[in-house]
């Protein structure tokens, strides 16, 4: 299972918050616990959309830390569906998420990112990076509809580690690659907590590690 580090190690059922004025400290997801070939515990892998696809498990990495990542590994998602893998007992408005992650493989697409505020496989915040595309972008998904907030041209080749980081607070997004900002919206279509997760497109096949989170207050 995945293991969550702040001063101590906790369960994950102390990530649940149901509002920021009951802060939780910062926590790390470790996979350090967690079997090869299987989900994490207490993550769920879903999809926005119809089609194979979606099919995430922990795989040894010996770039990643730990030497494990848990990752998107099917190539037969259709170019509509994203692939989604959900952390159940999370619960965060206002917050800061970071997470490594390494694009792999993918003739559709490539690349990945995180979701957050995330109501259900329709409805989410969503930010990623294409090396295909060479562009980073937020969008929210609205009744299973993705609509974009904003872009950037980026140069991230495949086969690399890169870091995505989003700070939101209120309606303000901001969205960093490997620690500069590139994207910096408001929207208030999603203004309540809302779960985090990890996001793939159609059969991006993409390794993710160092997941980390926190209220942004």
């Amino acid at each position: 299972m995945w293991r969550l580090i702040a001063v101590a190690v906790v369960g994950l059922a102390a990530m649940v918050n149901t509002s920021n004025s009951h802060a939780e400290e910062p926590l790390v997801l470790s996979l350090a616990d967690a079997k090869v070939g299987q989900l994490p515990a207490d993550w769920t892998a879903t999809r926005t959309g119809q089609g194979p696809g979606s099919v995430w498990k922990v795989v040894e990495d010996t770039t990643a830390p730990g030497d494990k990542a848990l990752a998107q590994t099917s190539d037969q998602g259709p170019n509509r569906l994203f692939n989604l893998c959900v952390a159940d007992k999370t619960r965060f408005a206002d917050l800061i998420l970071s997470v490594d992650f390494k694009p792999v493989a993918g003739k559709l697409d490539q690349g990945g990112g995180v979701v957050w505020r995330y109501r259900d496989a329709n409805n989410y915040y969503v930010a990623r990076m294409n090396p295909l595309e060479k562009n980073f972008r937020v969008y929210k998904v609205l009744g299973g509809k993705r609509s974009q907030l904003a872009t950037a041209n980026v140069t991230a080749p495949a086969g690399k580690w890169y870091t995505l980081r989003i700070v939101h607070q209120g309606r303000h997004i901001e969205c960093y690659l490997d620690g500069k900002r590139y994207l910096d919206v408001q929207d208030d279509t999603f203004p309540a907590p809302g779960k985090i997760g990890l996001w793939t497109k159609a059969d991006a096949q993409t390794r993710f590690a160092n997941l980390r989170v926190s209220n942004a207050l």
